[in-house]
């Protein structure tokens, strides 16, 4: 986290290093710094180099350079992927910035970052099966589809529930492909859910 400047992914330089979730815009958030630590202490057994990542309602895209940073091995070595999707166009432009703004742009050049737009809900197969799943906003039950494209073993950290219930889960799939559920702790998350504009 020390090699992502938080300051580049959020709307508010001034307040960029405070402890609490920021507004994005479009009724996003970027969530606090703590709740970041904890996913990515929670998957770091999953994020070693030549690690395949997706990081589902990336937003900004801070998690999703702390998570390149994670699976980039040593010059030479195998170089992981983080695949970030977010649904709302805008976003998805602002967050591309924000990496190249960061120093990533390379990463982005040569894919080993890709920040798509498409709904969370259904991952993204193509890149698949993955290593590690980060998910930022809270759907009202775990997706199956994320669960599909789990590779075996890997770990998803994700928060499920409605407002007022909500609590991170994780959600481990053996070599076997056995999946086991497991929740942590309770949290206040935006929903994972369509964009406004989709809601109508």
């Amino acid at each position: 986290m020390l090699k992502v400047d938080r300051a580049n992914y959020v709307r508010n330089r001034e307040d960029a290093y405070d402890d609490h979730p920021q507004p994005i815009g479009h009724s996003q958030t970027i969530s606090a710094p703590h709740m970041h630590a904890h996913a990515a202490q929670h998957l770091l057994n999953f994020l070693g180099p030549g690690s395949k990542v997706l990081d589902v309602g990336s937003g900004s895209g801070y998690l999703t350079a702390v998570f390149h940073h994670l699976v980039s091995g040593e010059e030479g070595g195998p170089k992981g992927k983080v695949v970030g999707i977010e649904h709302i166009p805008q976003i998805v432009q602002w967050s591309r910035e924000n990496i190249r703004r960061d120093g990533l742009g390379e990463a982005l050049d040569n894919g080993e970052i890709e920040i798509i737009e498409g709904d969370g809900r259904l991952g993204s197969p193509a890149g698949g099966p993955y290593d590690a799943i980060h998910v930022g906003a809270a759907p009202p039950e775990l997706p199956q589809a994320l669960i599909d494209q789990l590779a075996g073993p890997g770990r998803m950290f994700i928060p499920v529930g409605k407002r007022g219930s909500q609590v991170v889960t994780l959600v481990d799939k053996d070599a076997e492909g056995r999946v086991r559920v497991e929740d942590l702790f309770g949290v206040k998350y935006v929903p994972l859910t369509d964009s406004p504009t989709d809601r109508g």
